[in-house]
């Protein structure tokens, strides 16, 4: 079975195409990061124009390399949510007209579920159970993930998800948008010892995180720094404060991934989303697997951040354990909130 996924939740257009039997055959994704860098932040209307534009070339470039024609396609899976609401129209929409014009199955697809099984398009990819760590700029949470479907919330980030506190910390550094791949590279620079800044919620008897706190210390420090002397920061200090809050972050998530395995008694930890491509996450993360036995596994880089395979292979997955779900019904809705616990087990 082949399946097209199309991926139009926020800032990227991915559309890719996953065959049951060989694997992934090809994948193609536009970042709208350019587009938005002026503004700050992603703007929604923006955003779904963009969408309309690179849809269809895409899809005749995973065609293309994939080398088959379109008449190929099994079924078509689409971001049903969540994500931006009109974002949302333009994939659903080019999913479901693609469906009904090809006479094929087509099927709305949770976007988070796609993040926790991309670590499964991996050479290496892991068995389940496992615990999934899904940090993003909109999701910071812990879950015990059984199979497909099947996923039980451990703890969630009472506020700023990791991303966007990432995000707002670069941006009160000046380091424009987006934030997070430049607050880290900054950070390799800085003296850990210069700033400890607080770890929210660290030493907490559950699997809940904060990071807002951690957002208004960096804020604190760059003021006071102002307010004594004078000028505007310099690029050691602004590497220091960098340092000290990826640092700070880097405990928080490590802290909690290790506490939840530990109860679970499970050894096999996954991590999803574009903040699992953060070095400095990584390296803590491999370090406390290497001392404390458990396994750490990653999706590929390219899959880190939003994309069409993740939605190609998730759709794959519950087509295959449910062909019932396999339906020409081409009325399309979108769910901009979707809870992931509202998800029926394939």
């Amino acid at each position: 079975m082949i399946v097209l996924g199309v991926e139009s939740s926020c800032d990227e257009t991915g559309l890719a195409l996953y065959d049951t039997e060989r694997g992934l055959l090809s994948h193609a994704l536009h970042s709208q990061v350019a587009m938005h860098e002026e503004y700050g932040g992603v703007v929604p209307e923006l955003a779904s124009r963009d969408h309309i534009r690179r849809a269809l070339p895409l899809l005749e470039e995973v065609l293309k390399r994939a080398a088959i024609p379109m008449s190929a396609i099994d079924a078509v899976a689409y971001t049903q949510g969540p994500g931006l609401a009109g974002a949302l129209l333009v994939g659903s929409s080019v999913a479901c007209s693609l469906a009904l014009a090809l006479d094929k199955p087509v099927l709305g697809v949770h976007h988070l579920e796609g993040h926790l099984l991309s670590p499964l398009l991996a050479s290496e990819r892991p068995d389940f159970p496992f615990i999934a760590l899904l940090v993003s700029g909109g999701h910071t949470q812990l879950m015990r993930v059984d199979g497909v479907g099947r996923y039980t919330l451990l703890g969630e980030t009472l506020d700023d998800a990791a991303g966007e506190a990432f995000d707002k910390s670069a941006k009160l550094l000046g380091l424009g948008y987006p934030g997070g791949p430049a607050i880290s590279r900054l950070a390799e620079f800085g003296d850990p010892a210069a700033y400890n800044l607080p770890r929210p919620m660290l030493h907490s008897k559950d699997f809940n995180f904060s990071f807002s706190g951690l957002k208004t210390a960096v804020l604190t420090v760059v003021k006071n720094h102002e307010e004594k002397v004078v000028a505007n920061i310099c690029e050691q200090d602004k590497a220091n404060i960098a340092r000290g809050f990826v640092d700070a972050i880097v405990d928080v998530l490590t802290a909690k991934c290790v506490n939840a395995l530990r109860h679970t008694g499970l050894t096999r930890l996954v991590i999803a989303g574009g903040v699992g491509a953060n070095r400095q996450l990584r390296e803590s993360l491999n370090a406390a697997a290497s001392k404390r036995k458990f396994k750490v596994y990653y999706p590929e880089l390219e899959f880190c951040t939003d994309n069409g395979a993740m939605i190609a292979f998730a759709g794959a997955m519950r087509l295959e354990r449910n062909p019932a779900l396999a339906q020409r019904d081409y009325a399309f809705n979108v769910r901009p909130r979707w809870p992931l616990d509202e998800l029926e087990a394939a």
